[in-house]
């Protein structure tokens, strides 16, 4: 019993020992060449922005970046259980190459990937490959001891380690140094977590970033109370002034209805009429009030026909594309509808537009809508405006809106949201 447990001690530490060592050479065949190309394009795109060439190259090369230092975070996560969050600032689509690049460059985790590439090519790489060394070195110095010298010793001896094999002797002694050596191979899997304990020094977000983070989500966090505060005085005030008023007045109608019955009956009749008219009013109210709140048809059949049915109601002809592999979570839901219902509130009353183009889609863990219309132009994101009221809803869901509104237009506003998709 105790030989088969030992037995299969053995046997999983020597597995462990071989995934090790193939994971870590895999690693090593790509960080260096992986690292080099990235910081040497990275290096050259940012040194051409000024002449203008680096603004067009540099959000590219910056993104194929990002996404090999995601590759390694998914790969820190897959073999060693070790979280590296990605903290990367959005840059919407939407914007312009200069923006773009700006934001990028603006952006800290970019020159954390630089430094990581830089420590990728060197100790990276070296801790990538121990793994491997200590597996096949060891291999390699018994079969030199069982006779793989003499072929090597025709050109004047072998080097292995500090032992110069010449002949059987030196080659026992290469034997030696390899059974010293096979006493480090269980340490290969270590290995291999210290290289993503170097990742995670490097690539992993700083104190202030998190800080940073953190104020960013307290300030959205409270704009959306503030938001969420005004928009229960909206129902309250809207309840007061329209469907209560309603219902209080045909609670009198109905009460001065019952005096007039023997007396006056047509009369009562008239007043009958106006009170059942009341009573429509009133419904139509509620309706639109629960609509204002969370539109049924959003519920029911999520963001596409919401939207569809948002645009149906517009005095101006709208196309609406979709391009949706499933439903977001209800919120996300709500924030989106909410914020196109506002951007083409804002294009029919002051863009002067005759069109407007509605695109729906996800893709890259985003939900992205545009809005574009053939107006007038000169839209901005501004203090007090229907934009700004948009971007703030957007940020609670670490959203990000723009908008490229040139004089004479078109203007195009995008938003994205981060979110999967059930």
């Amino acid at each position: 019993m105790n030989t088969n447990t030992k037995s299969g001690s053995l046997s999983t530490r020597a597995r462990a020992v071989a995934i090790a060592a193939g994971r870590g050479f895999v690693l090593a065949l790509v960080s260096l060449p992986g690292a080099v190309l990235g910081f040497t394009l990275s290096l050259l795109s940012i040194a051409l922005v000024p002449l203008g060439i680096g603004v067009v190259t540099t959000p590219w090369v910056l993104t194929r970046v990002r996404a090999f230092a995601d590759w390694r975070r998914e790969m820190a996560a897959r073999w060693c259980g070790m979280k590296i969050p990605s903290a990367y600032r959005p840059v919407p689509d939407g914007a312009n190459a200069w923006k773009r690049t700006y934001a990028m460059l603006r952006d800290p985790a970019t020159w954390r990937d630089l430094r990581w590439l830089q420590v990728d090519m060197t100790a990276g790489y070296v801790t990538a490959l121990l793994p491997a060394v200590l597996l096949v070195y060891p291999l390699e110095g018994l079969a030199v001891a069982a006779g793989l010298w003499r072929p090597l010793s025709t050109y004047g001896g072998y080097w292995y380690g500090f032992v110069h094999v010449t002949d059987q002797s030196s080659a026992l002694g290469a034997g030696a140094l390899a059974v010293v050596l096979l006493t480090l191979m269980p340490f290969a899997p270590r290995m291999l977590t210290a290289h993503f304990k170097l990742t995670r020094a490097v690539l992993g977000a700083s104190q202030s970033e998190l800080a940073e983070r953190v104020r960013v989500l307290t300030e959205t966090r409270r704009d959306a109370v503030d938001t969420s505060a005004a928009e229960l005085r909206r129902i309250e005030r809207d309840l007061h002034d329209g469907a209560q008023a309603r219902l209080v007045a045909m609670g009198m109608d109905l009460g001065t209805i019952e005096m007039l019955m023997d007396k006056d009956p047509a009369k009562a009749k008239q007043l009958l009429s106006q009170a059942r008219q009341s009573s429509v009013d009133a419904l139509a109210e509620l309706r639109e009030l629960v609509r204002g709140i969370h539109p049924p048809v959003l519920a029911e059949r999520g963001l596409g026909d919401a939207v569809r049915a948002l645009a149906l109601r517009l005095p101006l002809p709208v196309e609406v594309t979709v391009e949706l592999g499933g439903r977001a979570e209800a919120p996300v839901e709500s924030a989106a509808y909410f914020a196109v219902s506002e951007v083409l509130t804002n294009a029919v009353k002051h863009s002067g537009a005759d069109r407007i183009w509605i695109d729906l889609h996800h893709t890259e863990g985003r939900l992205r809508l545009t809005v574009t219309d053939n107006g007038k132009g000169g839209a901005v994101i501004g203090a007090g405006s229907g934009l700004a009221g948009v971007e703030r809803r957007l940020g609670t869901f670490d959203g990000v809106l723009a908008v490229g509104s040139p004089a004479g237009g078109p203007t195009m506003v995008t938003m994205e949201i981060p979110c999967a998709l059930s």
